[in-house]
């Protein structure tokens, strides 16, 4: 069974960093695409960052020049790297992975896994 568990979350003044980290366990596969979402009170799931197996990343603008998404040694281990947090990065994060396969008719399809989510609290 493939679980997903964020780690490095917490609380921190604004202007502070933390890197949360997401490690993936029971598979042996590499994830094409893995993800971070959070989720602020009264908004709406919302995409950070992704990184693909080639280690290209996208963000979303809020936080383009302050996160850094990247791949870790180990297998399917992915990081968030969080420079000059606002409030308004208060949210509860989400770790995300996808998997491409070929199915037994020889069709693409994808499966997708999520993690429990971490909260993240920044003070002013």
């Amino acid at each position: 069974q493939v679980q997903l568990v964020e780690s490095g979350g917490g609380l921190v003044q604004a202007g502070g960093s933390l890197r949360l980290s997401c490690a993936v366990s029971g598979s042996i596969f590499t994830f094409n695409d893995m993800r971070w979402y959070r989720q602020a009170p009264g908004k709406q799931r919302e995409l950070v960052a992704r990184i693909i197996a080639s280690g290209s990343a996208n963000y979303t603008d809020s936080v383009k020049g302050r996160f850094t998404v990247s791949r870790g040694n180990a297998k399917n281990t992915v990081y968030l790297q969080m420079n000059s947090l606002k409030p308004e990065d208060t949210a509860v994060y989400y770790c995300n992975a996808l998997r491409v396969y070929t199915t037994t008719r020889g069709f693409q399809d994808e499966v997708e896994y999520w993690g429990q989510g971490i909260q993240v609290t920044v003070s002013s």
